[in-house]
């Protein structure tokens, strides 16, 4: 290989997303967004066989034009050693996550009726109650906790039993099948080992939930599964796959994204002492602040979509057909976008962050992520008083696209603590 040919090699790894996977770069991704969005903001990345966009206009342009049927052909996955993927490529096929119109329309109306506000304000209370009641077994345990494993991964847990009308005590065996789901979902390079065991979960839930859809057709109950069942446009309803598929992807995101919501919005808060004792201070902006703490650590890093046409973006020309990788936390830090965009400001009146994406794809489950994060945060600050790190360096959870923490560890005045909980019984 020449110098130059080397060079040029050197150049093109430099300026990979691929580096994500280093690391350091996996503890602070955002140097990384910077430079590439300073480098080219459209560019293509031959580590990823994919156009790489950094940038918020370029993003929102890919999120509402471009192609989410991504589904890998059998052919594909089999010349890239993944046969093993095909049952979980089958099942892309019938989930909203990777439809276009027509199809995606329709279907997104009827997952729709599951997440009317109604029911979602319907839940508050039932969120509110929880986050208080696992915050109350902490404080018996004494004065330190795992953010992560003591609530921000329980917490959403609970919450999704009793949203999808499932039993509460399935709880942890459903979090353990939705996060080896997010590895299969969250990874451009996946471990060889991990595979099959990740495969099997998918496979695990998938007759799980069908067992549970079964159940609730003969006997319905107040949650969405039942709610899905039930849904009907003009005579057409889902099939029991497709009400499956798209509770394996429910259940996926409302573990994995108010999980990482809660664990890395607390590490940005303790981080910033003014910060968090100004949320703590002032409930009232808890919705500023969830949005805010959604745009600064964006629990979904990336997302992928395809060329429809040939067209040009950012200057460049891309084919129809070309994969384009939208780095939706890079574009939520774009300085055209956001004043002061490294900056963590939970009054933040301009924010149109694109956390949960945009148009027609836009997250179903927003609004649900957004109360159960508001609902968590308010719970930990009002009744954990003096909260401070003990981990200043969390580990990463090692997915490129999903960011997430492993453990956080914290402390707290228990006494103080044990005087909120006095109080807040006696009150309530």
């Amino acid at each position: 290989m020449t110098n130059a040919r080397q060079f040029a090699r050197k150049r093109e790894a430099e300026y990979s997303l691929f580096q994500q996977l280093n690391p350091e770069v996996m503890a602070d991704p955002y140097p990384l967004y910077r430079k590439l969005r300073e480098f080219e903001p459209v560019h293509w990345d031959p580590f990823m066989h994919s156009w790489v966009v950094t940038s918020y206009a370029e993003c929102v342009a890919v999120l509402s034009k471009y192609k989410a049927a991504r589904t890998p052909a059998p052919e594909y996955l089999e010349a890239m050693g993944l046969s093993v993927l095909a049952p979980y490529a089958a099942m892309m096929l019938k989930q909203i996550m990777f439809q276009d119109p027509p199809v995606h329309a329709g279907m997104r109306a009827m997952c729709a009726i599951a997440f009317t506000p109604k029911r979602i304000e319907s839940l508050r209370q039932s969120a509110e109650a929880m986050a208080k009641g696992l915050i109350d077994r902490i404080v018996d345990r004494g004065g330190r906790m795992d953010v992560v494993a003591d609530f921000a991964v329980p917490f959403p847990s609970l919450f999704l039993t009793a949203m999808m009308g499932l039993p509460a005590s399935d709880s942890s065996q459903l979090k353990q099948w939705a996060a080896d789901v997010a590895e299969l979902i969250g990874n451009f390079e996946h471990d060889p080992d991990r595979i099959q065991k990740l495969v099997t979960s998918l496979e695990q839930l998938r007759v799980y939930l069908t067992e549970k859809v079964i159940e609730q057709r003969a006997r319905p109950c107040d949650g969405v599964l039942s709610a899905l069942l039930a849904a009907e446009i003009e005579g057409v309803r889902l099939s029991e796959e497709e009400i499956v598929a798209n509770a394996v992807l429910i259940c996926s995101g409302a573990l994995e994204e108010p999980a990482n919501l809660i664990s890395c919005g607390m590490f940005s808060l303790l981080q910033r002492p003014e910060a968090l004792a100004q949320l703590r201070e002032h409930p009232e902006i808890a919705q500023t602040a969830v949005e805010e703490l959604l745009r600064f650590e964006s629990p979904t890093q990336h997302t992928g979509r395809l060329a429809p046409e040939d067209v040009v973006l950012g200057g460049k020309q891309i084919r129809k057909g070309d994969l384009v990788t939208a780095v939706v936390a890079a574009a939520n830090r774009d300085p055209l976008r956001f004043h002061e965009p490294d900056r963590l400001d939970l009054t933040r009146a301009d924010n149109r962050h694109l956390a949960f994406g945009w148009a027609s794809h836009y997250c179903l489950g927003a609004p649900l992520a957004r109360m159960t994060g508001q609902a968590a945060f308010t719970a930990l600050l009002r009744r954990l008083p003096s909260l401070a790190l003990i981990t200043k360096e969390p580990q990463w959870r090692g997915m490129a696209a999903l960011r997430g923490i492993v453990s956080l560890e914290v402390e707290f005045d228990r006494k103080l603590a044990e005087t909120v909980q006095t109080e807040r019984t006696y009150v309530q």
